[in-house]
């Protein structure tokens, strides 16, 4: 890997051809948001109905969106914690060592943990019928220009977190505990709207909601009352392309340093 843009695409080429290899994580990935969507959507269907301007909307339709964007979130996660069983493996130490500057490194393995994230979330998009959402060409290609950042800014937030850690135990409780509740708390399983102010102001804070909200807004047309009361288009497009390149950024200055078992 003597030239930058080859081995980047051999990164991104190994993310994919690893992931289609497992065929465990191939039926995973795509079941478990399936059935997450199918249970809570009818569990909560009667109990909850999510409030908006001028009416409610089924819970199962209200809650799709966030099913896809928690398929991204997995799917970077899992993506991610390649980075330490290379590290143990040593794969990682020989890339590292290679006549490669180390921002192509972390580009390839982003862009790997993109790629596979989109493909996924295209996949479960597809289902969008089923929850009452009216798909078009249109609204596909507008979704897809949508979450492909939020893609990679959460891929970059997991190799952040990824590359300090010494084992995958320890990267998944950070998951548990800092990961997760940038989905929950993106307005993905409940609106903000009713929730306690304090609660709100997380929400708010919080740069996946932004993604989440223009990925609503490009499902739904403009004026329509489920989007009502959400950030606007180019606010919510201008946040997650600083969320990507926030994290991309801090993915680059971690991967300058050594980290524990990589070498200087």
């Amino acid at each position: 890997m003597n030239r930058p843009l080859p081995a980047v695409g051999a990164l991104l080429w190994r993310e994919v051809i690893r992931f289609l290899r497992d065929r465990n994580r191939v039926f995973g990935a795509l079941l478990q948001p399936i059935i997450f969507w199918a249970l809570f959507g009818s569990g909560l269907r009667a109990s909850f109905h999510p409030p908006v301007p001028g009416g409610s909307v089924p819970y199962e339709e209200y809650f799709f969106p966030g099913v896809v964007v928690m398929v991204l979130l997995f799917t970077a996660i899992f993506s991610t914690v390649s980075l330490i069983e290379d590290r143990r493996e040593g794969f990682l130490q020989s890339v590292l060592v290679a006549p490669v500057p180390r921002s192509m490194v972390v580009l390839g393995k982003v862009l790997g943990g993109t790629v596979l994230a989109m493909a996924q979330g295209l996949v479960i998009l597809a289902l969008a019928p089923l929850a009452g959402i009216r798909l078009v060409p249109a609204v596909l290609g507008e979704s897809c220009l949508i979450l492909t950042p939020l893609s990679f800014g959460l891929t970059a937030l997991s190799f952040c977190v990824a590359w300090r850690m010494e084992s995958t135990q320890g990267f998944h409780a950070v998951m548990t505990v800092f990961l997760m509740p940038l989905w929950l708390l993106s307005g993905a399983p409940f609106p903000s709207l009713g929730a306690p102010a304090w609660l709100r102001a997380l929400i708010a804070l919080n740069p996946v909601t932004y993604g989440l909200a223009a990925f609503r807004r490009a499902l739904y047309p403009a004026g329509a009352p489920i989007v009502e009361g959400l950030p606007s288009i180019g606010v919510s497009i201008l946040v997650t392309l600083l969320f990507c390149a926030v994290t991309f950024g801090v993915a680059l200055g971690l991967a300058v340093r050594p980290g524990p078992g990589t070498p200087a």
